[in-house]
């Protein structure tokens, strides 16, 4: 039985009114041997206008925290678990998500973590909300920062250049290697037109000696998996080639 501590429901009036912003609310998860514990810290997140829960530790956190990702975790190291056994968990988290990590480290507990333990950032006791905001909010800006510089998106298509991987309205979608490549060129000039022939130069290389009729096949299989009546990314210029449409 997955234990969490949400107390929102008790928050005067006025700060349920702070926390209204035009803003995707984020989500934040603490981990914690003893979550009564972090009652005041949880308000404080409330207050300001997070989401936010408390979960113990126990064998199954990696899929309860994933059940509902969260935008952070936020974990205790005060001495109840071993330390050996919260560095295995942060980075069994690390190794299957991006997840920002921070460490509440309790007074005295700075041996708790080292230069190997795959935190983001941390913060001791006694806990300051405000500190501990700004210390999320750059973690945010920074990885905003990196997804910009590691993404192409367009109407609700996604391509994770860092992972070669394709999104529509956040459903995966399975792509050879050249239909990711054709779709990754396009999508990064868009409304520029391509003709067959540069396209095969710059996908398929100079070396190729297949005909152009290749592009046409990888265009419409790219169609079929990404397109649908709601979404049209890629567009035909008549006898000239293809391009992507700018996003609007």
């Amino acid at each position: 039985m997955r234990r969490v501590l949400d107390l929102h429901s008790r928050l005067p009036l006025q700060s349920r009114k702070e926390m209204v912003n035009t803003e995707r609310t984020k989500n934040l998860i603490i981990v914690a041997e003893k979550i009564e514990a972090l009652a005041s810290l949880h308000d404080g997140l409330v207050i300001k206008g997070f989401n936010c829960s408390v979960i113990p530790y126990n064998r199954e956190i990696i899929e309860q925290i994933f059940s509902q990702p969260p935008d952070a975790v936020l974990v205790e190291v005060n001495g109840y678990m071993p330390a050996a056994d919260i560095r295995r968990f942060i980075a069994r988290l690390k190794e299957v998500s991006s997840l920002p990590v921070i460490a509440l480290l309790a007074k005295g507990m700075l041996d708790g973590i080292d230069g190997s333990t795959d935190v983001d950032d941390f913060l001791t006791s006694p806990y300051d909300t405000g500190e501990l905001i700004l210390r999320i909010k750059r973690l945010f800006y920074k990885a905003e920062v990196i997804e910009e510089a590691e993404t192409i998106k367009c109407d609700g298509l996604k391509i994770d250049l860092a992972r070669c991987e394709v999104t529509v309205e956040g459903g995966r979608i399975e792509l050879t290697f050249k239909e990711y490549e054709l779709l990754k060129f396009l999508a990064g000039n868009p409304g520029r037109v391509h003709t067959r022939e540069a396209l095969l130069d710059k996908v398929w290389g100079m070396d190729y000696y297949g005909g152009d009729r290749t592009v046409d096949v990888h265009i419409r299989r790219l169609r079929n998996k990404i397109e649908s009546p709601k979404h049209e990314f890629i567009e035909t210029v008549r006898n000239i080639g293809y391009r992507f449409r700018r996003n609007v």
